[in-house]
């Protein structure tokens, strides 16, 4: 048996306001401890690389004699299992140790490796990919509109792919998406709202750096769907939510974008809206880690009145029932994305196109596309990536759906990419139900 104790002496670190968030003795200890717990485990093997590499290492350790557990696990080690997280978050969803199920020894490997990244990124500087991955917005804002054309060639061009990725670590093989030459900031600002608009009271719509400036079709079905509703849809010009700084482990952008998004969200959370977010992973970080980085009762307060997109629908449904729809989906294989199980609200896009529409049959599939944020566009990674996304490629396939469904946009591109198939926001194919797609 290991030395290492199970159970940490104090509650883990995992916000920066924790003095011990950045102190190389501290992280290197609750590494050592988390390691131990799961090589001690091993329920997670089969979820990412990272387990595969820190088993073998702690295996190699005591095979040689030198331990008894993970006590000598060193900094080149820790930095190859962090190296491999893709932050799906599925681990602690599985986990029988942590918080959430009342467990002692208080384990959270997604946090614990992204405090990792951040010590890191602290010590040594963000990485030239993390930068250019990490500012989806700014990419997006230059990319979309009149510069559409020009970028959207370039992200075609297999030559020119193969130069970026040279210059910025960014995989010339990954389906980076298209950009809009009509950005949805530009297409709301001379919407016409329905007449039903505002029935119901005010939401605010967080349309996402994606949804903004690559995939407007999904806000756009969006503000269709909720005014058929019955709501005021409303919108900040919100910056990212975050994610991609904190997969790269620059923190105080984090906190940055943090901080100018509850500063205009606030008036409205104020008012009573609720704020609607349509992708997982932005979903995910506004509900579940603003808050765990800047402790504020403001922060709090927009966390608090967050929700997924779908969350909220499936909220309404319940109750309020749905407007009927004569159109149904035929078989739709719907991929739960890790994101949102992330958030324990079960798969509320499930029970409303199952329950909303006729003649709707979903089969969900649970299998992660390995993208989670910025993890599988980098090159080191996209080989890797695409070998664990074969499950969710399969279980797509042998569904044989006529209609293929997902949150996740950056999942919707694996699957294209993969599979041939183009996958749907669950809020378009209301849209398509109800009447209210483009024309």
């Amino acid at each position: 048996m290991s030395v290492i104790a199970r159970t940490p002496r104090a509650v883990p670190a995992s916000s920066p306001s924790d003095p011990r968030y950045f102190d190389a003795t501290d992280l290197e200890a609750e590494l050592r401890r988390t390691f131990q717990v799961c090589h001690e485990c091993r329920m997670c093997v089969n979820y990412c690389g990272s387990f595969p590499e820190l088993f073998a290492r702690v295996d190699r350790d005591i095979d040689s004699g030198k331990a008894e557990g993970a006590e000598a696990i060193d900094d080149a080690d820790m930095r190859v299992v962090s190296d491999k997280c893709w932050q799906c978050k599925l681990c602690y969803v599985k986990c029988p140790y942590t918080k959430d199920d009342g467990a002692t020894e208080l384990l959270d490997f997604p946090r614990l490796m992204a405090r990792e990244k951040a010590a890191r990124a602290a010590r040594d500087g963000v990485s030239f990919v993390d930068q250019v991955l990490g500012e989806p917005q700014l990419v997006g804002r230059l990319g979309s509109g009149p510069t559409s054309v020009v970028s959207n060639f370039v992200h075609a061009s297999r030559l020119l792919r193969k130069v970026q990725e040279k210059l910025t670590g960014v995989s010339a093989e990954f389906p980076l998406p298209r950009f809009a030459s009509e950005t949805f900031p530009a297409w709301f600002e001379k919407h016409q709202p329905a007449a039903s608009a505002g029935e119901r009271g005010e939401v605010v719509l967080f349309a996402t750096c994606t949804g903004n400036y690559n995939t407007p079709q999904i806000p756009r079905a969006t503000v269709r769907v909720l005014e058929h509703l019955g709501y005021r849809v409303s919108r900040v010009e919100e910056t990212c939510c975050g994610m991609p700084n904190l997969d790269g482990g620059d923190v105080t952008s984090f906190i940055a974008k943090i901080r100018a998004n509850v500063a205009l969200l606030l008036p409205h959370v104020a008012r009573g809206a609720k704020v609607l977010v349509p992708q997982p992973t932005c979903a995910y970080t506004l509900k579940r880690e603003w808050y765990e980085y800047v402790a504020e009762d403001d922060v709090r307060a927009v966390a608090s009145a967050s929700f997924d997109l779908m969350e909220f629908i499936e909220q309404h449904r319940r109750k309020l029932g749905l407007p009927a729809a004569e159109v149904g989906l035929g078989q739709v294989a719907y991929h739960a994305a890790c994101h949102l199980r992330a958030q324990k609200i079960g798969f509320p896009a499930a029970r409303v196109l199952e329950r909303g529409l006729p003649a709707t049959q979903v089969q969900i599939v649970q299998e992660c596309s390995a993208v989670d944020g910025t993890w599988g566009m980098k090159a080191e990674h996209y080989e890797e990536g695409r070998h664990y996304a074969q499950r969710l490629v399969s279980a797509v396939e042998a569904a044989e759906p006529d209609v293929v469904v997902t949150d996740c946009s950056l999942s919707a591109m694996r699957l294209q990419k993969e599979t041939g198939r183009d996958a749907i926001h669950p809020v378009q194919a209301l849209a398509r139900a109800w009447g209210l797609e483009e024309t």
